[in-house]
Parts: structure tokens; sequence; C-alpha cells
């Protein structure tokens, strides 16, 4: 499997409209081969609020000829949550919409967001999330579904406690739809994701974790094996 590219995660203290915030901000890039054939420059801020409601969301994509920008905004009134959708190039607006819906409305990014600050003292084998995830002018239902411990091994060297979770889409736009992708999250309280495998319809594309700074808790979950 070659390497598509690398992804980096940042999380920081910001202020979104003159409010304490988070900002959640993920960039991509591709490498090697895959980059001669199709270069691609992606990034995602995502905002969230003191207590982890996301606000906003802003996608830029930059894949070789093709530049796109594509803003959220989440408004909560009671059970239900407003998203607003604004999609555009460098000449037109290609999406303008607004969609209410009740439970809890993620982006992508958001989504991430919220397994990792599910509170694991109290789950059990086969509780599952369920949420949605804003995707252009539809909203689709997700779930997170858990699966238990497991051990992920990088090499002889090193291996990772995690908790393994799957994810479900429920919607006739994916053709795979149960375990779509699965996450494996290092198992102590930075609740980082140190594997992901989405499918696709020829094979799948996987991500490891490579390395982090900053953390908040020791990461206990690394496990460092002697070499003999």
């Amino acid at each position: 499997m070659p390497r598509a590219g690398s992804a980096n995660f940042r999380m920081k203290k910001t202020r979104f409209e003159s409010k304490d915030s988070w900002n959640y901000n993920l960039t991509f890039r591709t490498h090697g081969v895959i980059e001669k054939v199709y270069k691609m420059r992606d990034t995602i801020d995502c905002y969230f609020s003191p207590d982890l409601q996301v606000l906003y969301s802003s996608k830029r994509t930059n894949e070789k000829n093709y530049y796109l920008v594509e803003n959220i905004s989440f408004t909560r009134r009671g059970n239900s949550v407003t998203t607003h959708t604004h999609r555009y190039n460098l000449h037109e607006t290609r999406l303008d919409t607004m969609i209410t819906t009740p439970g809890c409305v993620f982006d992508m990014v958001g989504a991430s967001m919220y397994l990792r600050s599910i509170d694991w003292n109290k789950i059990k084998i086969g509780d599952e999330f369920p949420f949605k995830v804003a995707i252009g002018k539809d909203i689709v239902n997700v779930s997170f579904r858990y699966t238990g411990q497991q051990i992920v091994e990088k090499d002889e060297t090193l291996k990772y406690r995690t908790r393994h979770f799957v994810i479900d889409i429920f919607d006739d736009a994916f053709e795979q739809s149960k375990e779509a992708a699965e996450v494996w999250i290092g198992d102590d309280e930075n609740h980082i994701p140190v594997k992901v495998r989405a499918k696709l319809k020829i094979g799948a594309a996987e991500v490891y974790y490579n390395s982090s700074s900053n953390l908040r808790y020791p990461f206990t979950s690394r496990v460092v094996i002697p070499r003999r």
C-alpha cells in the first residue's frame, strides 16, 4: 500500500465571534506518486464552544485545478440544529442552503471530536452513539459502534492499547453503509486516533498515528517494547 499523504490535527484555544472557543484544525497534503498523479491540499477549521458544541466549520479544498470553499454554521434551539451551508469557488456560489433537523449534527471533523469526548467509563461492547453529519444539501445519519479494546501493532517494538469503534453510515449515496469505516482510539485520557480505516470502492485507505506534542495527559496507551 503506497503512502498517499500526511495529515495534521491541531487544537487550540481561540475566540470565535468574540467568545471563548476551541479551534480544531485539520490539514492534508499528498505525497510521493500520488502527488504527481493528483495533487491535494485540503484544510478544515472547526470551531467549538467551551462545552464542545460545534459552532462553525470551514473546508478549503485545493485539488489539482479544482478549488472550493464550504462554510457551515450551526445554530441550536432546543433539541434542533439549523445548519447554513455556503459552498463556492472562485467564480460562483455552488450551494447556499439551510436545513433544520433534531438531534446531534456535526461536520466530519466535528464528528471525530464527538467520538473523542465519549465517556469511556460508561460504555460497553455493542453501545451505539448516533448522530448526523451535514454534507452539502444533505443530512446523513451516522453512528459510532463500540466493539471493545484492541491492540494496534506499529512494529515489533511499538504497540498501542486502543478502543475500537465502527462507523455505520445510513444513506443511499454510500454503497458501503454498515462498517463503512473503523477507528482505533488510544486507550488513555488523550483519546488520540491511532488508526483509521475507510472502505473504498476498490480496496481501502488507512491512516496511522505518527507523532504528537503538548498533550494534556501522559501518553500511556503507547507501549514501547525493548529490542532483544
